[in-house]
């Protein structure tokens, strides 16, 4: 459980992205890697070798300070002179990164008695300050003599080599991931209703899921093709009666011919709508930029010059966004419908910010229970035990047309409360 813990906490800060999270999992080993072997190199090596030149250096300047010869010291090429007590430094010096250094004042001082101080000032140079009974002696040397040379040249070498390699390691694995980001375009793209070529590519288990979303996509697409076929003959083949019914009935009486007309009307009616659903108008045309808030404010004008009770709120935010035109007209136009159907009155509100645009048709009359709004969103249903069915027939397939049509721009339907007019509250949300 610990684990699971562990890992809840760490999710939030892993990438989300397939090439970020391939390229963590190629880095995290080769960084931990090298970082372990530069270490244990620079542990093992570096301080070993500088322990080493460290004691030799160690003893020649022990037998200088013993014998109190200048001359021996210049022989072991020891910059040997005396000099005042005020030289010496208080603290040793090295730089911070020095790593060697530090190896180096720790040997010295556990092998040089009297040591009054050290001077690291870069890697050319070594300074020692040495006390005993006459004064003060300052050795000056080469840093070669007792450290080993260039320390950095491993980091260097492992920096250098670790992103070479890490670069080329980016552009395969690149390649090799290009192949599912199309496909995933590609599924995303079918999904919203729009058609993108695509060619399956890349390693074998990728080519056999493009393939599978091949077949996929043909095979939804003649299901569609096949309904759309079905319906519209149908639909076709009933008008021709409908037709006849309307003639025939002209010559009735007019006491008698107005409740069968009507019944023909709703039949008409029915016909149009089953045809509208399975034209799937959402998913014909592609996407273009258009101003939401002129096209709302028209289909509002439309439905007022039609009688409807509908107002226009203050619209939020402004600019363009991808749409079908005709698919959004068709969906706000089915929402107003329901909206004066079941109410007195509908007020639609536009709102856009930078990731979303939502379009919301309100009303006043009985709204749809919270347990009920998902089966309402399913085509042919009906809830006349919750909607006042006294406003107007239908045929259930208002809600399901705006739902597809949000989903084909990527968006969603949701039903809610009305908080101003205390009916439905229907909003079409799409991502921008």
């Amino acid at each position: 459980m610990a684990w699971r813990m562990w890992f809840r906490w760490l999710k939030p800060y892993v990438p989300r992205g397939i090439y970020a999270r391939a390229f963590l999992i190629l880095m995290l080993p080769v960084v931990t890697v090298q970082l372990v072997v530069m270490v244990v190199f620079i542990q093992r090596h570096f301080e070993g070798v500088t322990e080493q030149l460290t004691d030799q250096l160690a003893r020649q300047v022990n037998t200088v300070m013993q014998t109190d010869d200048l001359a021996l010291a210049a022989r072991l090429g020891l910059g040997a002179e005396p000099v005042a007590d005020d030289a010496v430094p208080e603290a040793d010096v090295r730089r911070w990164w020095d790593i060697s250094g530090r190896v180096v004042i720790r040997e010295v001082r556990e092998r040089v008695p009297g040591l009054a101080g050290v001077v690291l000032p870069d890697d050319r140079d070594t300074i020692l300050y040495v006390r005993d009974d006459d004064g003060v002696t300052r050795f000056a040397f080469s840093r070669d003599r007792v450290s080993a040379s260039n320390p950095h040249q491993l980091l260097v070498t492992m920096i250098v080599f670790g992103v070479l390699m890490t670069t080329i390691a980016y552009v395969y694995l690149r390649n090799q991931l290009r192949p599912i980001t199309r496909l995933a375009q590609a599924a995303e793209a079918f999904g919203r209703g729009r058609h993108v070529a695509y060619a399956p590519s890349g390693a074998l288990e990728v080519r056999a899921a493009g393939h599978a979303f091949l077949d996929m996509r043909a095979r939804i697409e003649r299901q569609i093709e096949q309904r759309t076929l079905m319906l519209s003959g149908v639909s076709h083949d009933l008008r021709t009666p409908l037709t006849r019914m309307r003639l025939e009935l002209s010559m009735l009486p007019d006491e008698e011919r107005e409740a069968l007309e009507r019944d023909v009307d709703d039949m008409q009616q029915m016909v149009d709508s089953f045809l509208d659903f399975a034209r799937d108008n959402a998913a014909a045309g592609p996407a273009e930029p258009i101003d939401p808030v002129s096209l709302v404010h028209a289909i509002v004008e439309d439905a007022r010059r039609q009688g409807r009770s509908v107002e226009l709120a203050e619209t939020e935010g402004a600019g363009e966004v991808a749409l079908r035109p005709t698919a959004i007209r068709r969906a706000v136009e089915n929402l107003i419908g329901n909206a004066v159907r079941y109410g007195t009155q509908a007020r639609v509100s536009v709102r856009i910010t930078e990731r979303s645009l939502r379009i919301r048709v309100e009303d006043d009359g009985p709204g749809i229970a919270a347990e009920q709004r998902e089966a309402a969103l399913r085509p042919f249903v009906r809830l006349d035990a919750s909607r006042n069915q006294d406003r107007g027939t239908g045929v259930g397939l208002g809600l399901a047309i705006a739902a597809d049509i949000a989903r084909a721009h990527g968006g969603v339907l949701r039903l809610g409360d009305s908080a101003d007019l205390g009916g439905l509250a229907a909003d079409i949300v799409i991502a921008r």
